[in-house]
């Protein structure tokens, strides 16, 4: 048991979760498979991205969004929009609200994203250099601009409080739920839609993530080329989802009676201002963002049980990253990467990330870091693989690490 915990004076109250991971569509279906790894989705080869260094990612394959969404508002939409649209509906639903007759004013949508519809732009660019201007769609820039998600989502969903968008590359979703809960605390609105959405299958992107040897190249095994913390780790594989939380101002939450998940009770941020590509090597601007979080939180590092790591499978970051963690949380909290399930869905990690965190608050259960075979000695944590592991603890952290230099960290409470 870690050591006990009380609120800060605000802590945004989380009321509603929603999911869409290769892991599975829906917030307790991809709880279950990363808690039964023998359930792993299958790792597609796709068409795209043949004859690449890595021609391969973790999709979502089991969910028609056209079906979802109806024909009419999937035209409007890139695939990384549907996908948060879809989760949006689902976190809005699991906490009871019910759009048609809130204060929709008061009610905010803050989503992250790295690089919005970057398929459809090589779509486009194909349309145009293949068959000329004509061919090229008048709806490139609508469904292309990071904004894109935020935008559906607040019209699919009728939010007329503020609207934004956060692309701070890997670590977009953790600081759009960061931005959301400044947001509550400043009390510009009473409910916020915040999270992350991707959808990256881009052979321009992942061609040039293959030259900088960002990505896993293990072609011959796909289902286990993703092993953070694995002393034979290779790089991360790209994967596509969302992941969106509804947190409320906890009067708010009170006040209609809402059943609450967990809180988020401190946020972090930093700029390691050092490479355009590369993590600050002695980790001091992530270690800065997870002490600001902890400071915000008023909590001690003692109170942390579980980290959700960034945990990105690449040999650099593993290593910085849980270095940190030892020197700033000690030896006691128990680190998964659930990327190793869902893959590396950059802007939508921090989002789909902080939902798994609440759920692992809920069920006082840490996931396993599947493919975990050969642990690298040199990691200095304690590294939870193979199988879940119960534990009791009442305060977690989810670290996120982005190209640029961008660093995040939550705090999130029981």
């Amino acid at each position: 048991m870690t050591a006990p915990y009380r609120l800060p004076p605000f802590a945004a109250a989380v009321t509603g979760i929603g999911l869409v991971t290769s892991a599975g569509v829906g917030a307790e279906a991809t709880w279950r498979a990363l808690n039964d790894p023998a359930t792993a989705p299958c790792v597609p080869h796709r068409d795209e991205l043949q004859g690449l260094p890595c021609d391969f990612m973790y999709s979502v394959t089991d969910l028609d969004t056209r079906a979802v969404l109806g024909v009419a508002a999937h035209r409007l939409m890139d695939r990384f929009s549907r996908l948060a649209v879809i989760a949006a509906r689902e976190a809005v639903a699991d906490a009871g609200l019910d759009p048609a007759v809130w204060d929709s004013g008061r009610v905010a949508v803050v989503i992250g994203s790295a690089h919005g519809g970057l398929p459809f732009y090589d779509e486009q660019h194909t349309a145009l250099t293949e068959r000329g201007a004509r061919r090229v769609s008048p709806k490139l820039a609508p469904l292309t601009v990071v904004n894109g998600a935020a935008s559906s989502v607040a019209t699919d969903l009728g939010a007329h409080g503020p609207s934004q968008a956060v692309s701070t590359a890997c670590s977009s979703g953790t600081v759009a739920i960061g931005t959301a809960h400044q947001m509550l605390r400043t009390g510009a609105c009473d409910i916020v839609v915040a999270g992350g959405a991707e959808s990256v299958c881009s052979r321009l992107l992942i061609a040039s993530a293959c030259r900088l040897k960002a990505v896993s190249t293990r072609i011959d095994d796909p289902q286990a080329a993703c092993r953070p913390f694995d002393t034979h780790r290779d790089g991360f594989v790209v994967g596509e989802g969302a992941g969106l939380l509804v947190m409320e101002r906890p009067e708010h939450a009170r006040a209609r009676g809402a059943a609450v998940r967990a809180h988020i009770a401190g946020y972090g941020s930093s700029s390691d201002a050092y490479s355009a590509v590369a993590p600050d090597p002695d980790g001091l601007g992530i270690e800065r963002a997870l002490r600001t979080a902890l400071a915000d939180a008023g909590v001690d590092a003692a109170a942390i049980g579980h980290v959700n790591a960034h945990g990105t499978s690449t040999v650099s970051n593993d290593l910085i990253e849980t270095v940190m963690l030892r020197r700033v949380l000690g030896e006691h909290p128990l680190v998964t990467s659930t990327k190793a399930m869902t893959g590396h869905t950059l802007g939508a990690a921090g989002g789909i990330e902080t939902v798994l965190t609440v759920l692992a608050l809920q069920h006082q259960l840490v996931p396993p870091t599947v493919n975990l075979d050969a642990p690298d000695p040199d990691i200095p944590v304690e590294v939870v693989s193979k199988e879940a592991r119960p534990a009791a603890f009442h305060a977690a952290v989810k670290t996120s690490l982005g190209f640029g230099g961008h660093n995040a960290a939550l705090v999130l409470t029981r």
